[in-house]
């Protein structure tokens, strides 16, 4: 990878909770290559699910430098000290906002070589794919983490008259780890770990009947360790609100012995999994990348809104009551193959395609002006609230009163900014259901 003046590449990513900053981070390692001269900053954007030290330590990736800032912080930063690739780990309005931030930026440094824009997705894109994808456009590289969404991706750009050269396949950048051992080599105890998600299901009774169904599976085969994998602790937040926490759930369960909670990086958790149970989290494709048998389950229907429709004719979908029975699913190796997992071997080379586009892009004299697909034009009454959510104007410009990238947050602010995010948490995770319940009445 071409590096800039000082010989190093200098690489920042900027993400807004911490399943973001481990997919950017991650990819950012990718991008540049092993042994690389590279330098890498970390910016995460303040908001709800700003990561906690547990969260990032529970990553594993390490910044040369790590800060929070906010969109116009972040922005002034770049006017300031432009890096050469930018990551952009953020949900899709951020990356609109950002976008145009940078556009604005890169105008006022008439003649200055502007930095290469990456962004992308989490994990399996299965809902809000134009919305997402349109608020994405306008980075110089566009991230496909699989065959079958980087053939999706061009056909949405296609489709409204947007430039699709962004797209790029590549495949997540945290799969890894060794593959499962032979049937015939299975690990003592046997082990299933139940993946949970903060967000799907989202209803009460149905998290209580997963969590139920776990339970009885564990008494059920008392031979075998049963695991419910949470991916944050009370309090924290990850990229989707968890409105109820499995935590609290599972004190009204009687827990058998062979049954516990477990928290600790999903790669560690894999390295002594038999059989992954889960409706529909990102990590059944890292499960899958090992050969790892996957259960999606389909006790509460197969629907868009679980996500588990995107596992159609994965050969993984099954019930709690098979699973029970001794069912291990095996996966279908053609589709398999088309969702950018490779238990074959070809992973060495999946950001192979992504690494020549940022070195090429790096290696111009000069690069064209970001120019999104929404704008003034074509969403004047989308795009200027998208932007004044992060503060700035329908130029791309800080408003007024945007706070300053040079004062960093005193105690006050410090204090009143720590007890704004406990009581959201509290409003989400305890006020948020019981109101619920009350129109339901």
């Amino acid at each position: 990878m071409p590096v800039s003046n000082s010989g190093t590449t200098r690489i920042t990513v900027l993400a807004d909770s911490d399943t973001r900053w481990k997919w950017g981070a991650l990819t950012a390692s990718r991008l540049a290559g092993e042994g690389a001269d590279t330098r890498l900053d970390g910016r995460l954007l303040r908001g709800r699910a700003t990561p906690t030290v547990r969260q990032l330590e529970e990553v594993g990736v390490r910044a040369d430098s790590l800060r929070e800032v906010t969109a116009v912080e972040f922005l002034r930063e770049v006017e300031r000290e432009a890096p050469d690739v930018i990551v952009l780990a953020l949900v899709g309005g951020a990356v609109q906002a950002v976008l145009h931030g940078l556009a604005r930026v890169a105008e006022k440094a008439a003649g200055e070589k502007r930095p290469v824009v990456v962004t992308g997705y989490v994990g399996v894109v299965y809902e809000k794919l134009a919305d997402g994808l349109l608020l994405r456009h306008g980075a110089d590289v566009v991230l496909a983490n699989s065959r079958q969404d980087a053939e999706r991706f061009r056909a949405v750009y296609e489709g409204v008259g947007a430039d699709a050269s962004s797209v790029v396949e590549s495949a997540l950048p945290f799969l890894g780890g060794a593959a499962y051992l032979e049937k015939d080599q299975k690990r003592d105890p046997y082990t299933v770990v139940f993946a949970a998600q903060p967000s799907v299901p989202d209803s009460r009774a149905h998290r209580t009947y997963l969590l139920s169904r776990m339970v009885k599976h564990a008494r059920l085969h008392p031979e075998r360790e049963v695991l419910l994998k949470l991916r944050s602790k009370p309090g924290e937040h990850t990229t989707h609100i968890e409105e109820l926490p499995y935590q609290k759930l599972a004190k009204g369960e009687d827990l058998p012995p062979n049954c516990r909670l477990v928290y600790g990086n999903m790669g560690e958790v894999l390295d002594r999994t038999d059989l992954l149970v889960t409706v529909s989290s990102t990590a059944a494709l890292e499960s899958l990348h090992r050969r790892i048998p996957t259960a999606v389950l389909t006790d509460l229907g197969v629907r868009e809104a679980l996500g588990n429709h995107h596992f159609i004719g994965s050969g993984c979908l099954a019930s709690w009551d098979e699973i029970d029975a001794g069912y291990s699913p095996e996966a279908a190796p053609e589709w398999v193959a088309r969702q950018g997992v490779a238990p074959d071997g070809t992973y060495a080379t999946a950001f192979d395609a992504a690494r020549e586009r940022v070195a090429s892009l790096l290696a111009r004299p000069a690069l064209p002006a970001i120019a999104p697909y929404y704008s003034l034009t074509t969403a004047p009454g989308y795009l200027p609230g998208i932007l004044a959510r992060h503060h700035l104007g329908p130029d791309g410009s800080p408003l007024p009163g945007a706070p300053a990238a040079d004062r960093g947050p005193g105690p006050v602010r410090q204090a009143v900014r720590s007890a704004a995010r406990g009581a959201y948490r509290h409003g989400v995770q305890r006020v948020a259901p019981v109101i619920r319940r009350m129109g339901e009445l």
